[in-house]
């Protein structure tokens, strides 16, 4: 859908135009006949209009109104195609199963929701199969590092918890119109069958990782004060005197089954 819509800043839309990106994207989702696709953020179309004519549905969920009514008359046509006029942060995905197939899902998400969005997406994990994400870089590398790293935070631990995260390749901003200030990636994230580790109360968890990382500069001793007695510390195996991007997901279970027994 070629079109002389202007990009909104106030939905973060940063139109992608490099044909050669998109290529690149469909490869890497490798969409299948009889997959049920969910692209969010269609804007102009452009990936839209390579994966329709690939899938047996297609659903779009769209944020600026203005766009729904032109999506709908050129891809309703093309194939089974529906779009939705609504705000993803806000939208139920599972409600859009239809059969037994779990959604894979795509988008080029605006930076200024992605990450509420993607934990968003992973409350509904039991319906989704696969995502794959535009994402500011910084943000993908978040997502995909390791322990030791500067990039290794919250973010990290609560999506690897989830689901395996794939950094596949960068963006440049010139691939866009009009082009963002920042670097982008493409990201998959696999829901894991049966989450890597153990965790009883996930929203306990949740809380245990944020403290852990409140101040990143401080010792685990100091960001869980008053959470675990030193005879925990030991039991748990795990120096109070480390810093919370030193650990693993594993030992972070392990701290949270420490809590959990008392």
């Amino acid at each position: 859908m070629t079109d002389h819509h202007r990009p909104r800043k106030r939905f973060g839309q940063h139109f992608l135009r490099d044909f050669g990106v998109v290529q690149h994207i469909v490869t890497a989702i490798d969409p299948r006949e009889d997959d049920h696709l969910v692209e969010i953020g269609p804007g102009l179309g452009v990936l839209t209009e390579q994966l329709l004519p690939l899938v047996q549905k297609l659903d779009a969920v769209e944020l600026d109104r203005d766009l729904v009514p032109k999506l709908q008359a050129t891809y309703l046509p093309l194939g089974n195609f529906a779009i939705h006029s609504a705000d993803a942060l806000q939208f139920d995905f599972c409600a859009l199963v239809t059969d037994t197939e779990p959604l894979r899902i795509v988008g080029n998400l605006p930076y200024n929701i992605s990450t509420p969005l993607i934990f968003h997406l992973i409350d509904r994990i039991h319906c989704i199969k696969d995502m794959h994400f535009m994402l500011q870089k910084e943000v993908v590398d978040r997502l995909a590092a390791s322990p030791n790293s500067s990039d290794y935070g919250k973010l990290s631990v609560m999506i690897q918890y989830h689901c395996a995260v794939d950094s596949l390749f960068n963006v440049p901003p010139d691939a866009f119109s009009p082009p963002p200030k920042v670097d982008s990636s493409i990201v998959r994230l696999v829901p894991h069958p049966t989450p890597p580790v153990a965790v009883k109360d996930l929203a306990a968890f949740a809380k245990l990782v944020s403290s852990a990382f409140a101040q990143r500069r401080k010792t685990l001793r100091n960001n869980l004060k008053g959470w675990l007695t030193d005879q925990q510390w030991q039991a748990v195996g795990i120096d109070p005197q480390r810093r919370a991007e030193t650990l693993s997901l594993e030992e972070f279970a392990r701290l949270a089954q420490a809590l959990e027994t008392g």
